[in-house]
């Protein structure tokens, strides 16, 4: 397949937002902003960092330094959003410039440079950076969620303790490749 990195890319993205989309899922609106103390991030805020960062980066992505004139950072870190509805619409939003600007590419775009304030990238740096931001703060939502809800919590992954009835499971298959899952 010509794409092939660019599919897997993708793939990846895709699972990182549905790890976010499974955690806001979960949760009520006044628990996406909690926050442990003033200097910590709410979910909410971090949601809010995320799709910024996103339009951001996103936008124009082949032409225009990833680090537009017209972002407002510092304001991604100020809580706003009135209720979950317009959080998860922010959410989308920031997915859908996403993937718009990476669907389209091709396995020969990735050496192709790119600028994120004013350092050169190749873009398949800058798609890395990106991916490991994202997974990062994503991360920190799923912390948060976990801790809010405790015992009520659904699992985002393996349960705890069922590692070997899961590998059981898995290696009574066929193997396949990871994008047969699709």
């Amino acid at each position: 397949m010509e794409n092939d990195l660019i599919t897997g890319l993708i793939k990846q993205f895709k699972y990182y937002k549905t790890v976010g989309d499974k955690t806001l899922d979960q949760l009520t609106f006044d628990e996406m902003t909690w926050q442990f103390n003033d200097t910590s991030n709410s979910i909410s805020i971090i949601v809010k960092h995320i799709v910024g960062n996103m339009f951001s980066r996103w936008t124009n992505f082949l032409t225009e330094d990833g680090e537009k004139s017209w972002r407002q950072r510092d304001q991604e870190f100020e809580a706003s959003y009135a209720n979950k509805d317009e959080l998860i619409s922010a959410w989308e939003s920031g997915w859908k410039c996403l993937f718009d600007a990476i669907e389209p590419l091709k396995n020969d775009d990735l050496n192709t440079i790119v600028y994120i304030r004013n350092e050169r990238h190749l873009v398949s740096e800058a798609i890395f950076r990106q991916l490991g931001h994202y997974s990062y703060h994503i991360g920190q939502m799923a912390h948060i969620g976990k801790m809010l809800k405790d015992n009520v919590w659904e699992s985002l992954s393996i349960p705890k303790g069922n590692s070997r009835a899961y590998n059981e499971e898995k290696f009574s298959k066929e193997k396949k490749h990871v994008r047969d899952d699709s």
